[in-house]
C-alpha cells in the first residue's frame, strides 16, 4: 500500500481534486475556486474504490503543498499567483519578508514591496492569495469530514477493518482545520466560520472575531487531541498529536496578542508534555534544512513537516524561494544550496540589524550562521541592487550524506513548520513570563541549542526576554515565525525597534499598531456580507 507521503508526492488524482473542489466552490463562497475537470464523477463512485479515503485526506494535506493539479504554475483558485498563493509561501511572505528577516529585491512582484516595507492595504494581492489559499483548508477538511460519516461508510460498505483508520484521518482533517483557522487568527485576527455541518451552498460563514476565534481553535484542538495518532508514530508529513501539543502551546503562548489575558501557565503545561513526547534534537542542526530532511535525522526534530519532492510534486513553495532566493548575485555559489542552475540572482538579503544578530566572536563558528559577506556592504540603499547586504545558506537540496540530485530550481526539501528545537525556546520565554517551570531547566535547554550549534553557552544571568528574542532569530530564521515573535515582544509596529524599510524609508521609521493586524481583504468582503475590516484599513 503506497504511504501518505507517496500518494501527496503522486500529486493526487485529477478526478479527486476536482471532486473536491466542486464540494468546495459550492460552499466557502470568500473566493473563487474552479475545478479543473467538467466531467469529474460522482463522490459515491469514487469512494467505492479501495483506498479512496487515504486519497481523499491526502488531497486536504495537498492543499499545503501544491496550488494546482496542472504542474507548478498551475492555482486552483481564480484570479491567483500559483506562486505567491501556495500556503507556506504565503506565510513566508507574511511572517518572513515583513519582518528584518529578509529583504526581496524585486518589488515589482505585485505586493511584495507593501509587505516589506509594512505599507499593504485590503488590496494587496498577496493578502488576498494568502487569506484564500487559508480557507481553502478549511473548504478541503470540511469536505473529507462530509465524506466520511458513519451514515456514508455504511451506505458504501466501507469495510470494518478499514473504519479505525478512517477515524484517524478524520481527526487529521479536523487539525488541519484548526491549523488554518491558528493561521487566520495570527494574521488576520477574525474569519468566517465553517464547517461540515453546513447545508452546502446555503450559507455564508459567520464572522468570529479574535476572541471568539481563538476560543474555536482552542475548542477544536482540545476535542481531537485524543484522537489523534500518538506523537512520532506516522509518516512524515501527517499530523499527531505532538503536531496538536505545538499548535495549543503557540496558541497559549500568543494569547496575551490574540485575547488580551496571558496564558503563560497553559502554554507550560504543553510545552512540558511536547518535551515528554519523544522527540529529541537532530545531532547536526543543518540537516533540518537538506534535502533528505524528511527522511534524515531530523524527523526526530521535526513536528510537522510539508513534504516535497522534486519529481512529483512541484511548487513554488517557501524552500524552492529561499533556496533560489538566497543564491547570491555576486557568489553565485549553486553548489553550496544544491543547484545546478544560477538561482534567481540575488533575490533575498538580509537586513543589517538582522545581521548584527550574528555579530560577535561567540557565533564566529556557531553553524547556525551561514551568512555571507565577503564582497558586499551590510547597508542595502536601493533594494533594487542584488548586490547590496548580506546573504546567507540556510536551506539545501544537498542530502545529509553529502550527495546532491543535480536538481534546477525545484527540490525536496520539506518545508519545517514546526520543531522541537523551537520548544526549547518556547519553554524559557513561557518561564521568563511566569509560565511556570525552572530557570535551570530554562537554560539547560537554551544550552543544548548553543552547544549543538558551536555556540558559547549562557549562563543564569544571560536568560533574559531580550536575549530569548534574538535567540529565537538565530534558530529558526526563515521558519515563519519572526512578525508573531516581534509582536509578541511588542517590536513589530511603533518605534521600539526600528529595521531598514519598515514603515517605508531605507533607514526605516516607526510604524502604526494597526500593522499588528493584516487587512481582510477586499474582494473577501465584498463576497462575504458577514465580514467586518479589521480596525485603521
Amino acid at each position: 500500500m503506497m504511504t501518505m507521503k507517496n500518494i501527496i508526492n503522486k500529486l493526487l488524482s485529477l478526478s479527486l481534486i476536482s471532486m473536491l473542489l466542486i464540494g468546495f466552490t459550492s460552499c466557502e463562497d470568500d473566493m473563487d475556486v474552479e475545478p479543473n475537470d467538467p466531467n469529474a464523477f460522482l463522490d459515491d463512485e469514487f469512494y467505492s474504490q479501495p483506498g479512496a479515503y487515504q486519497s481523499a485526506i491526502a488531497g486536504v494535506y495537498a492543499n499545503l503543498t501544491l496550488t494546482g493539479i496542472r504542474g507548478s504554475g498551475s492555482s486552483n483558485i481564480q484570479g491567483l499567483d500559483a506562486g505567491t498563493s501556495q500556503y507556506g509561501r504565503s506565510l513566508m511572505n507574511l511572517q518572513t519578508i515583513s519582518t528584518d528577516e529578509a529583504i526581496w529585491t524585486y518589488e515589482n512582484d505585485p505586493g511584495i514591496r507593501e509587505i516589506q516595507r509594512k505599507t499593504w492595504s485590503s488590496v494587496n494581492p498577496i493578502l488576498l492569495g494568502s487569506f484564500s489559499r487559508i480557507m481553502a483548508s478549511v473548504a478541503f477538511a470540511n469536505e473529507f469530514l462530509r465524506q466520511s460519516t458513519d451514515d456514508l461508510l455504511n451506505q458504501r460498505n466501507v469495510p470494518q477493518d478499514e473504519r479505525a483508520e478512517i477515524a484517524l484521518y478524520r481527526a487529521e482533517a479536523k487539525f488541519l482545520r484548526a491549523l488554518a483557522y491558528y493561521h487566520l487568527l495570527d494574521l488576520f485576527g477574525k474569519a468566517p466560520l465553517y464547517d461540515e455541518t453546513i447545508t452546502v451552498g446555503s450559507f455564508q460563514g459567520e464572522e468570529l472575531n479574535r476572541q471568539a476565534l481563538f476560543e474555536h481553535v482552542e475548542t477544536e484542538l482540545l476535542e481531537v487531541l485524543d484522537d489523534m495518532a500518538a506523537p512520532r508514530t506516522v509518516e512524515f508529513g501527517r499530523a499527531d498529536q505532538g503536531t496538536a501539543l505545538m499548535v495549543l502551546a503557540k496558541l497559549y503562548l500568543n494569547a496575551e496578542v490574540y485575547t488580551g489575558s496571558p496564558r503563560y501557565d497553559d502554554a507550560m503545561t504543553y510545552i512540558e508534555q511536547l518535551l515528554n513526547s519523544g522527540y529529541t534534537l537532530a545531532n547536526d542542526y543543518r540537516n533540518n534544512f537538506r534535502g533528505d530532511n524528511s527522511t534524515n535525522e531530523a524527523t526526530s526534530e521535526i513536528i510537522f513537516g510539508i513534504p516535497s519532492n522534486f519529481e512529483e510534486s512541484r511548487s513554488f513553495g517557501p524552500v524552492v524561494v529561499m533556496t533560489n532566493g538566497g543564491v547570491g548575485s555576486i557568489e553565485e555559489n549553486n553548489e553550496d544550496f544544491g543547484l545546478f542552475n544560477p538561482g534567481w540572482g540575488g533575490a533575498i538579503r538580509l537586513t543589517p540589524q538582522f545581521v548584527e544578530k550574528f555579530d560577535g566572536p561567540e557565533f564566529e563558528n556557531d553553524v547556525r550562521n551561514t551568512i555571507l559577506s565577503e564582497g558586499r556592504t551590510r547597508e542595502i540603499t536601493d533594494v533594487s541592487n542584488p548586490d547590496e547586504g548580506f546573504v546567507l545558506i540556510k536551506y539545501t537540496n544537498i542530502r545529509s550524506d553529502g550527495t546532491n540530485p543535480e536538481y534546477d530550481t525545484f527540490t525536496d526539501t520539506a518545508f519545517p513548520m514546526f520543531r522541537l528545537a523551537d520548544v526549547y525556546l518556547m519553554y524559557a520565554e513561557a518561564h521568563l513570563r511566569g509560565g511556570g517551570g525552572n530557570i535551570s531547566q530554562a537554560v539547560s535547554l537554551i544550552n543544548e541549542l548553543r552547544t549543538r550549534a558551536n555556540g558559547a553557552t549562557i549562563n543564569q544571568s544571560d536568560l533574559t526576554l531580550d536575549f530569548v528574542l534574538d535567540e529565537r532569530a538565530r534558530e529558526l530564521y526563515w521558519e515563519s515565525h519572526r512578525r508573531q515573535d516581534l509582536i509578541r515582544f511588542g517590536k513589530f509596529s511603533g518605534g521600539e525597534y526600528i529595521w531598514a524599510f519598515k514603515g517605508g524609508s531605507a533607514s526605516g521609521i516607526p510604524t502604526n499598531s494597526i500593522r499588528n493586524l493584516y487587512p481582510i481583504p477586499a474582494q473577501s468582503l465584498s463576497t462575504n456580507q458577514n465580514l467586518s475590516q479589521n480596525p485603521g484599513y
